[in-house]
């Protein structure tokens, strides 16, 4: 983030997440985990609530520092120059955190919520479904209500985290006869009996996150484990939208910086034609480019984090939220893509990580919502704002002939 709007304490809060990343994160492990060597790194996640680096917006009594959004950008963004695999399981705490933390009671904050942020508990989001995707109101996992337990049937894909995680967020249909938004649930369900890892994906990056296919047989939920109301499932996952792309914005921020770090140095050593090569405009326009993307990315993505700490209309958090994810994923696509196209061949070689990082980054343009699923919600939510009307000038009315009504034809 710019120091420009940055309080004394948040620069001391970069401070710690900087030097928790470059103390704490041995390049090894990096290494592990993109060769599958390693499934779940638990002992980051430790490191991290050792520092008191997990959950930060959540209350204090729960391990929390209470800070707002825009002070949880920060972190983000200086843990994800580590790539999306250690970027993902750091937002965790933060995305499932939500919930427990908005609509669970106190006995699931106590039980789940305050050993999450304490590293002592792992946590891991099921929401996709092999044949769902976008259609997230399509579920068919179903949760059946039996006594003082619901039993769950079904499957979830590409849950980050099925190996190694002590405990999901599921998303189940209690009613099959309601309609879609009105009918989905939303649980706490721990790994054990009728939870079974069925597979896990081999990714072009992002791995060493456990990613794979749960599937749920009969496993008996205790009711108590129940986010909120039962069928109350819509509400929670729009809620859910923000830390899940706000995480993802402010990530892919911190990852587009680190290639263009890597791509800007070598142009300083590099030569060609007897001069280094960021003397040529081919190599320091991409810079040039890369720079102003990065900014006007992590601009949106605190004028975003602002709209959510001061309680905007839920439309306008939603268009904004929807906007920062769209324009971080894409920038760091580019600036990536730019870094690579900088460092020539090299650059495609693992003697540096840009092939890496272009590996990793584009993800980040399809989980939480594809890109496309931004579009709808930020043009759905500007057309709503216009029908609502305006209070500044009517600028329709400025050109010399508006008065002509009859030429005026929409049909």
């Amino acid at each position: 983030m710019l120091d420009c709007v940055m309080s004394a304490e948040e620069r001391a809060l970069r401070e710690e997440v900087q030097a928790f990343v470059r103390e704490d994160v041995d390049k090894q492990l990096l290494r592990d985990m993109d060769e599958d060597k390693v499934r779940y790194p638990r002992q980051f996640l430790e490191r991290a609530a050792a520092r008191g680096l997990l959950g930060l917006r959540f209350p204090k009594k729960y391990g929390g520092r209470g800070l707002p959004w825009t002070s949880e950008i920060i972190a983000l963004e200086e843990v994800g120059i580590l790539g999306t695999s250690l970027g993902c399981l750091y937002s965790l705490v933060s995305i499932v955190g939500e919930a427990i933390n908005k609509f669970g009671s106190e006995y699931l904050k106590e039980k789940y919520l305050k050993p999450t942020i304490q590293g002592r508990l792992t946590t891991a989001e099921a929401l996709t479904e092999p044949r769902g995707g976008s259609d997230f109101f399509g579920a068919t996992t179903s949760a059946r209500r039996e006594g003082d337990y619901y039993i769950l049937n079904g499957q979830k894909r590409f849950v980050v985290g099925s190996e190694g995680a002590d405990y999901f967020m599921v998303y189940a249909r209690t009613n099959p006869e309601g309609p879609p938004h009105k009918s989905i649930s939303a649980f706490i369900v721990d790994r054990g009996p009728g939870v079974k890892v069925e597979y896990i994906y081999g990714l072009m990056g992002t791995r060493g996150g456990g990613t794979g296919r749960l599937v749920f047989e009969n496993a008996r939920v205790p009711a108590e484990n129940l986010l909120g109301r039962e069928n109350q499932g819509g509400e929670i996952f729009y809620q859910m939208m923000i830390p899940e792309r706000m995480t993802s914005a402010a990530g892919a921020v911190g990852m587009g910086r680190a290639a263009l770090e890597v791509a800007a140095r070598y142009s300083t050593r590099r030569k060609a034609f007897g001069r280094e090569i960021k003397n040529f405009q081919a190599v320091s326009f991409k810079v040039a480019d890369s720079i102003t993307r990065l900014d006007a990315a992590r601009g949106l993505v605190y004028l975003a984090a602002r709209s959510v700490d001061s309680g905007d209309p839920p439309g306008k958090t939603r268009r904004l939220v929807s906007e920062a994810k769209k324009v971080a994923t894409e920038n760091a696509w580019a600036v990536v893509n730019n870094a690579m196209q900088i460092m020539g061949g090299i650059g495609y070689t693992n003697i540096y990580p840009i092939e890496k990082m272009l590996r990793d980054v584009r993800l980040i343009m399809i989980w939480t919502g594809t890109n496309e699923i931004m579009d709808l919600i930020i043009q759905h939510e500007y057309y709503q704002e216009l029908a609502r009307g305006s209070r500044a000038r009517d600028i329709e009315e400025d050109a010399p002939e508006a008065h002509r009504s009859e030429e005026k034809i929409y049909e």
